[in-house]
C-alpha cells in the first residue's frame, strides 16, 4: 500500500514540474535557508541549533501517527523546494525515497539520521506472538531485515545527529556559522548532562527490566544503558490488539518480578497498559519516544530535552 502511495505522489510530482508548478518556487520569500524535517525530533533538533536563522517546516502534523503518515501534493512541494532536507530513513519513509529519485536534488542537503548511527534490527523479544505482528503472505517482505527507526531514543546518538546537522547547517549557511556552533556546543553539553542523569537512574535502580503494555521504540535507549525489556510488539509495529496470549505473559512477567510500572507511549490508546496494570496493581506512566507530539506541547514550545527529562524521572519509578 505504501508503495502504491509514493508511485502516485510521485506521479504528481512529475506533473507537477512538467506543468511548470512550484518548480521554481521556494519555501520561504525570505533570505534564509529553508529546512524540512519530516517528524518532531530533528526539527527540534533544528530549532535548537538555528533558532530563528532558518525557515523551519514539519512535515508530520502535532499529534499525527507517523507510521501511517502519507503526504499531501503540498508536502512534496515543500521537499522539493526546500535547501536541507531531514528525514529518518526506515521503512515508514519509504514513500519518500521514490519522490527524491524524482527530483532534481543537485542544490539540496538531504540527511538521513539513519546512516548517522549505528542501527539495529527491530527485535522480536520473549511474550511478542509473531503471529499478531508480522504479514508471511509476502515472502520477500518477511525475509527482509527490518532496522528500528527510532535511533534519537538514544541522547548519545543524538550527540552524533545534532552535530551532524550542525556541520550541514554551518556549510549551508556559512554567514550564521558561528552561531550555530555555539548554540550546537551548548545543546551537546545538555544533552550530556541528560544522558548522565539517565545512567544515575539506572545505577541507582534495584532492577533492569521495563515492561510496556505498547510498542517498543526504546531500542537504542535500552541498549544504551543496559536495560531488559519486555512488550507486546517492536518499535514499528502498527499492531494495537495483542493476542491474549502477549498479554497474559507480560501480566505474569510483572508479577513475577514485582514490576512497579508499566509503560505506555505516547498517543497511545493505553488500553492493553490499562489491563496489565488492572490485574497486578502496577502504576501506569508514559515513556515519551518523541516521536510525535501532541498540539498543545507543540503550540507550548516542548522539546526534545522537556520530554526526555520527565523521562528520567519515569524511569527512576519504574526501577525502584
Amino acid at each position: 500500500m505504501k508503495r502504491l502511495v509514493y508511485i502516485l505522489l510521485t506521479a504528481l510530482l512529475i506533473i507537477f514540474t512538467l506543468t511548470g508548478c512550484g518548480q521554481n518556487e521556494r519555501v520561504n520569500s525570505s533570505d534564509k535557508i529553508s529546512v524540512v524535517a519530516t517528524i518532531f525530533p530533528q526539527y527540534d533538533f533544528v530549532r535548537e541549533i538555528a533558532g530563528d536563522n532558518v525557515e523551519l517546516t514539519m512535515l508530520l502534523p502535532p499529534g499525527a501517527e507517523s507510521h501511517s503518515f502519507e503526504p499531501t501534493p503540498q508536502d512534496i512541494t515543500k521537499i522539493q523546494n526546500c535547501d536541507i532536507f531531514i528525514y529518518v530513513g526506515g521503512d515508514s519513509d519509504d514513500w519518500i525515497k521514490g519522490i527524491l529519485e524524482s527530483m532534481d536534488t543537485s542544490n539540496m542537503k538531504i540527511i538521513s539520521l539513519m546512516d548517522m548511527v549505528d542501527v539495529v534490527e527491530e527485535e522480536i523479544v520473549e511474550g511478542m506472538e509473531d503471529d499478531h505482528g508480522h504479514d508471511h503472505d509476502n515472502e520477500e517482505e518477511a525475509e527482509e531485515e527490518e532496522y528500528d527507526e527510532h535511533v534519537w531514543t538514544s541522547p548519545r546518538n543524538v550527540k552524533i545527529i545534532v552535530q551532524s546537522i550542525s556541520d550541514v547547517l554551518c556549510e549551508a549557511d556559512d554567514s550564521n556559522a558561528s552561531q550555530y556552533q555555539q548554540n550546537t556546543a551548548s545543546y551537546l553539553a545538555k544533552l550530556d548532562q541528560l544522558d548522565a542523569a539517565f545512567k544515575d537512574a539506572v545505577g541507582a535502580g534495584v532492577r533492569k527490566t521495563l515492561v510496556f503494555g505498547d510498542r517498543f521504540p526504546f531500542r537504542y535507549f535500552a541498549d544504551a544503558y543496559s536495560l531488559n525489556y519486555f512488550a507486546a510488539f517492536p518499535g514499528c509495529s502498527t499492531e494495537t490488539e495483542p493476542s491474549a496470549a502477549t498479554v497474559a505473559f507480560l501480566i505474569d512477567k510483572v508479577k513475577e518480578e514485582n514490576i512497579p510500572v508499566v509503560f505506555h507511549i505516547e498517543l497511545s490508546n493505553e488500553k492493553m497498559a490499562d489491563t496489565i496494570c488492572e490485574a497486578t496493581g502496577a502504576k501506569k506512566l508514559l515513556l515519551h519516544a518523541c516521536h510525535s507530539i501532541s498540539k498543545n506541547d507543540f503550540e507550548n514550545g516542548v522539546s526534545y530535552l522537556d520530554l526526555m527529562t520527565a523521562n528520567v524521572k519515569a524511569i527512576k519509578e519504574a526501577l525502584k
